[in-house]
């Protein structure tokens, strides 16, 4: 089937130099490298080998841009099956729950590349100066009480009146345990951390790091962005860090249902919000009980750039 001159610019404007050449990375698209944010030491009093995987560096200042980017890649490969005539509709609109970091990251790529504007599901607690931000750059915003029972993708769809869209919060259609965050995990297992410690809000990222550590581990035909210590990673502690409490500061953290399966001190300078460095506040909760000496790899997931 025929694109529209519109959709066959679009497509035209969506490169991905490959999907695993470390030589040709695909992100950011504007300046693709690998790795694409800087991992550092840092120094946390009592412990000696501490290290900071800072996704700050981001676009929109969080990992979220790298999800943002598989949205862009899912329209392409949309385009594509439509220019090949295994599809027929028009490119859909997607809708997601999320309190800022996801949606902005996400309508920031739609409208760069000039796709439908993202419909946005926020619970009615969401703190009032998000939702402006979000407005600004396009998002079409909708609001429900999300603690009162867990939302399936038909309920998401219809609470943002996209009935013929398509929901991103919890499709496994588009494969978020090992595809969002694949290049960050490599990135992540890269620095053979013995500790690491991850922010665990949606599980996204959690999983994407088991799921490439386990794949890496369990092959001898490894990943060419495989560049890690086996026998260290094989003995890696993977802790996520995560809260129960609607009250608490690492806000993003908190969910009543997942839709898949403030620590603030003056000798830490790093850009992060509460649920970005939820992983160093793991580490000072537990810190009678990790090893002084062991590689530790705190993974700061950012700090949301509000437009």
């Amino acid at each position: 089937m025929a694109l529209s001159k519109k959709e066959k610019e679009i497509l035209s404007s969506i490169h991905v130099a490959s999907e695993n050449d470390p030589n040709k990375p695909e992100f950011p698209a504007d300046d693709p490298r690998f790795p694409a944010t800087p991992t550092y030491k840092i120094d946390v009093p009592g412990f000696s080998n501490v290290w900071l995987k800072d996704e700050s560096f981001n676009p929109t200042g969080t990992h979220k841009d790298r999800m943002a980017w598989e949205i862009i890649v899912t329209y392409r490969d949309f385009l594509i099956a439509k220019k090949m005539g295994r599809v027929k509709n028009p490119l859909p609109t997607m809708s997601i729950i999320s309190s800022g970091s996801a949606a902005i990251a996400i309508q920031t790529q739609l409208k760069k590349y000039r796709l439908p504007d993202l419909r946005v599901l926020v619970d009615t607690n969401i703190r009032r100066e998000i939702l402006p931000s979000m407005k600004k750059i396009g998002c079409r915003i909708f609001q429900t009480n999300l603690g009162k029972k867990p939302l399936f993708w038909k309920d998401i769809l219809t609470l943002t009146k996209n009935p013929r869209g398509f929901d991103i919060t919890s499709s496994e259609a588009l494969d978020p345990t090992t595809r969002f965050y694949d290049w960050l995990s490599y990135e992540i297992i890269n620095s053979s951390p013995e500790y690491c410690f991850i922010p665990f809000g949606t599980g996204n990222l959690f999983e994407n790091v088991l799921n490439i550590n386990k794949k890496e581990l369990s092959t001898q035909n490894h990943d060419p962005r495989f560049k890690g210590d086996i026998e260290q990673l094989r003995r890696c502690h993977f802790l996520g860090a995560t809260t129960d409490s609607p009250k608490s500061k690492a806000e993003k953290l908190y969910s009543p249902h997942l839709p898949f399966v403030h620590y603030d001190e003056p000798w830490i300078k790093i850009n992060f919000e509460p649920s970005g460095i939820a992983g160093l506040a793991l580490l000072l909760q537990r810190r009678k009980t990790i090893p002084k000496q062991k590689k530790i790899l705190i993974v700061n997931t950012g700090k949301t750039k509000y437009p």
